[in-house]
C-alpha cells in the first residue's frame, strides 16, 4: 500500500477549512471531528449529569493522558506529568535538581532555541552560566555539538527540531556523547511530537518537555514533562501543591511527602480540561502506524523541494529536516505571501522565510495547489 493510499482516510477525520488548505501544523494542528464529543463526554458529562463530584472521572482522564504519552514515547506513564506550558515545565525541572541549582552550574543550548526556553532558564537559574551554540552554525551536524560539549557542562538543552530553521539535530548521538561526559540531557519535543518519533527507552535522555498543540492536534494547555526514573528521587520541586503529595487526600498540613513518580511536579488543584482533549487526540495519533505520518510528511515536502529547490533554505535530507520546509523568495516574498493568503493557503513567515508544514490530513493536491499559486505569483 502506498503512503498516499494509506493516508487518504485520515483527511476525513479532521476539521479542515472549507476553502484552500491548512499547512500551519508547526503552529497549531487541526482538531479531530470527534474531539468535541470526546471533550463533552470526559469533561461536561460527569460534571452535568452525576450526583457526585466529577473529580474521580476527571482524574481518570489524567491517567489516560499519561498512558497516551507513555505509548507515544515508549516509556512508563508514571514518569510523565501534566504541565500548563513548556516554560513552566522547564522552570520546575531545572529548579528541582541540586546539580542544576548550584551557583557554578553551566548549561548549553542553541541560539536557535525558542526564546521562551532561554527566558525560563535565565530566571529559574539566575546564577548559572548559559552557553549558546551560535545560530549561524549547522546544528544538524554532530561535530558542531561535540565542539561545544565539555565535562564542565551540567545540562545540554536539545530541541528535537528547530521551528524557525526547519532543522533536525542528531538527538540520539548528542545524548550518547553527553552521557559519555556525564552531562545531563533535556529534550524539547514541542515542535516534533506527532510527526518525528522519539523512543525514550532507546534514546534515554535525562529529561524531556513537550506540548500537544502542534502535530498532536490537541489544542493549547496540555504540556508535559518527563523525568528518567533514575532522577526522580533527586528531584525536589519547589512549586508544589496538594497534588504533588504522595497522598493528596491525606489532608495533614504538617506532613508533606513528594509523590513517588513524576506527579511530584504537578502542583496545586489541576486544570483537567486541556488534558481530556489531548488524551483523545494523542490516542488517535497512537493508532496511526508507526512512522506513517513522517513518511507522508517527507513525501509532501519532497514535492516542494523539487518545485522550489533554490528557494528552499531548510535542510532537504530526511535525517536533517524537520516537518517544515522554509521557502525564501527574496524580493518576491511579500507577493508570494499575499497570493497564498488570497488563495486561503495557511502558512506563516519568520526571519528565514515562509514556513510550510504538511501533516497526515494534507495531501498531494494541497501541495500541488500551493505550488501553482506561487508559480503564478512569481
Amino acid at each position: 500500500m502506498t503512503v498516499a493510499l494509506a493516508t487518504q482516510n485520515y483527511k476525513d477525520d479532521f476539521c479542515l477549512p472549507n476553502k484552500g488548505c491548512y499547512l500551519l501544523n508547526h503552529s497549531v494542528g487541526r482538531p479531530l471531528k470527534s474531539a468535541q464529543q470526546a471533550f463533552s463526554d470526559g469533561f461536561f458529562s460527569p460534571w452535568q449529569t452525576q450526583s457526585s463530584e466529577p473529580w474521580q472521572q476527571w482524574l481518570q482522564s489524567i491517567e489516560t493522558f499519561q498512558s497516551a504519552l507513555g505509548q507515544l514515547f515508549n516509556h512508563a506513564p508514571e514518569n510523565f506529568c501534566p504541565q500548563a506550558n513548556l516554560s513552566s515545565a522547564l522552570s520546575k525541572l531545572v529548579m528541582s535538581h541540586p546539580r542544576l541549582t548550584k551557583p557554578s552550574a553551566k548549561l548549553l543550548m542553541s541560539e536557535q532555541d525558542f526564546p521562551s526556553m532561554g527566558f525560563a532558564l535565565r530566571h529559574a537559574l539566575p546564577e548559572c552560566e548559559i552557553c549558546f551554540i551560535p545560530k549561524e552554525l549547522d546544528i544538524t551536524c554532530l561535530d558542531v555539538w561535540e565542539k561545544h560539549l565539555s565535562q564542565d557542562i551540567d545540562l545540554v538543552f536539545i530541541s528535537q527540531v528547530y521551528s524557525n530553521s526547519g532543522q533536525q539535530p542528531p538527538v540520539k548521538s548528542i545524548v550518547e556523547r553527553s552521557k559519555q561526559q556525564g552531562i545531563f540531557t533535556l529534550i524539547d519535543v514541542a515542535q516534533s511530537a506527532g510527526v518525528i518519533s522519539l523512543d525514550l527507552t532507546e534514546t534515554a535522555a535525562d529529561f524531556m518537555i513537550g506540548s500537544s498543540v502542534k502535530w498532536l492536534c490537541s489544542g493549547p494547555g496540555a504540556a508535559y514533562l518527563w523525568v528518567h526514573p533514575k532522577h526522580i528521587d533527586d528531584c525536589k520541586p519547589k512549586d508544589v501543591g496538594w497534588f504533588s503529595h504522595e497522598n493528596p487526600f491525606e489532608f495533614n498540613i504538617h506532613d508533606f511527602r513528594y509523590h513517588q513518580g513524576a506527579l511530584r511536579f504537578w502542583g496545586g488543584t489541576p486544570s483537567v480540561a486541556p488534558f481530556i482533549l489531548a488524551a483523545h487526540s494523542i490516542n488517535y495519533a497512537n493508532q496511526i502506524p508507526t512512522g506513517l505520518a513522517r513518511r507522508h510528511n517527507l513525501r509532501l515536502l519532497t514535492l516542494l523541494h523539487k518545485a522550489f529547490g533554490a528557494q528552499i533554505v531548510s535542510p532537504k535530507e530526511a535525517n536533517k529536516c524537520s516537518g517544515t520546509a522554509i521557502l525564501q523568495f527574496g524580493d518576491a516574498q511579500d507577493v508570494v505571501l499575499n497570493a497564498l493568503k488570497a488563495a486561503h493557503i495557511g502558512v506563516d513567515a519568520r526571519s528565514l522565510g515562509i514556513r510550510v508544514s504538511p501533516h497526515i490530513y494534507n495531501d498531494e493536491d494541497d501541495i500541488v495547489h500551493m505550488i501553482d499559486v506561487i508559480n503564478k505569483a512569481c
